[in-house]
């Protein structure tokens, strides 16, 4: 495969530097997209599907007009099946093809459940190394559409949960491309889950291939005093959080995670060493989540660390409102962090 020879680990500039000689910002859609047209033209074996990957829209702006370029064989629309071409992926994988499936919201993945978790993730496994799942599933998170319970849920940590599954969920341009490029590459099932407000922000984004490597995270942010772990869009207002934050006298530290399977406990605990105190700031619920998890590792392997409680900041335990005036109070952000690293700094004075 001509392509793998830029699957090498690579170091990002910074959240918002450039070279010297380089000034290009993309969002996240539009790094996307370039990635698909690139790794499309440098492998046959890769295509692409999903509900709307070929209309006027090409999925938030990911896929767009790639059908133009790469012929409706291997960019196309699905029907309204969500398991039977989840199992189809699978199949296409298994005999060598490297499929990208666009599910659009992750809510719909609950009807490839049967798929995703009895089949893709375990063929592997089962076939002792000896067969190869390489699909990648992506889906899109976020808020402000309106779209309600049952077309705005996360539910990255009912995937993590599942053994065979990598889960990534990268929080910049930057890292959606080396990652997206990292995922492709792979030979087992990718979960690979955006926010939507991150196309909304830009980042330095290298024109050629490369890649990132999972289970590194990042320190966005350098800090003393709390430790703030940040999943997804989270990180961005982590980053707003510690502007105010510095205000106050108090100096927090940003890790964003890029993957949470594998996860980079080294860089949590490290992290937690130095400032003492630990917020997991999450975008989807608390209970038996992503939050939790990371909460109970540092909890078993940092405890003589932490000088306070570790605090986790998530949705409330409802069903996700449809209203906008709703979803304000129901969506946590950088006050959210302010306050819970405020208190936790007020129980040290």
């Amino acid at each position: 495969m001509p392509w793998t020879k830029f699957l090498i680990e690579t170091k990002e500039p910074g959240f918002d530097e450039h070279p010297d000689k380089i000034k290009r910002k993309l969002n996240v859609s539009e790094s996307i997209r370039e990635t698909l047209y690139q790794v499309l033209g440098k492998d046959e074996r890769i295509f692409v599907m999903g509900q709307g990957v070929d209309d006027y829209t090409g999925m938030f702006g990911m896929t767009l007009n790639l059908h133009k370029k790469y012929g409706k064989k291997r960019v196309f629309d699905t029907p309204l099946s969500e398991n039977a071409l989840t199992g189809i992926a699978s199949g296409a994988a298994i005999c060598g093809m490297r499929p990208v499936y666009f599910h659009n919201r992750p809510d719909f993945l609950l009807l490839a459940m049967d798929q995703i978790v009895n089949h893709a993730s375990k063929y592997s496994y089962i076939f002792g190394g000896e067969l190869q799942v390489p699909l990648v599933i992506v889906a899109v998170i976020g808020r402000g559409w309106g779209s309600g319970a049952q077309h705005s849920q996360a539910l990255h940590g009912l995937f993590m949960h599942i053994p065979g599954l990598r889960l990534v969920m990268p929080s910049t341009a930057y890292d959606a491309k080396g990652l997206l490029v990292r995922s492709i590459a792979d030979n087992n099932p990718v979960l690979f889950i955006e926010h939507r407000w991150l196309f909304k922000h830009q980042s330095y984004v290298p024109r050629e291939l490369y890649s990132i490597p999972f289970g590194k995270g990042l320190i966005r942010r350098e800090g003393k005093d709390v430790t703030v772990v940040g999943i997804s869009y989270m990180v961005i207002e982590a980053l707003r959080a510690a502007e105010k934050l510095k205000e106050q006298g108090c100096d927090i530290e940003v890790i964003d995670l890029r993957t949470l399977k594998p996860l980079d406990v080294e860089i949590i605990i490290n992290s937690v060493k130095k400032t003492g105190h630990l917020i997991i700031a999450d975008t989807d619920w608390g209970i038996a989540g992503a939050a939790s998890e990371i909460a109970a590792v540092v909890a078993d392997q940092g405890f003589r660390y932490l000088k306070a409680p570790i605090k986790r900041i998530t949705w409330p335990d409802i069903p996700i409102p449809s209203s906008y005036v709703l979803e304000e109070a129901f969506y946590p952000g950088a006050d959210d962090i302010i306050n819970t690293a405020a208190d936790l700094m007020k129980g040290q004075s």
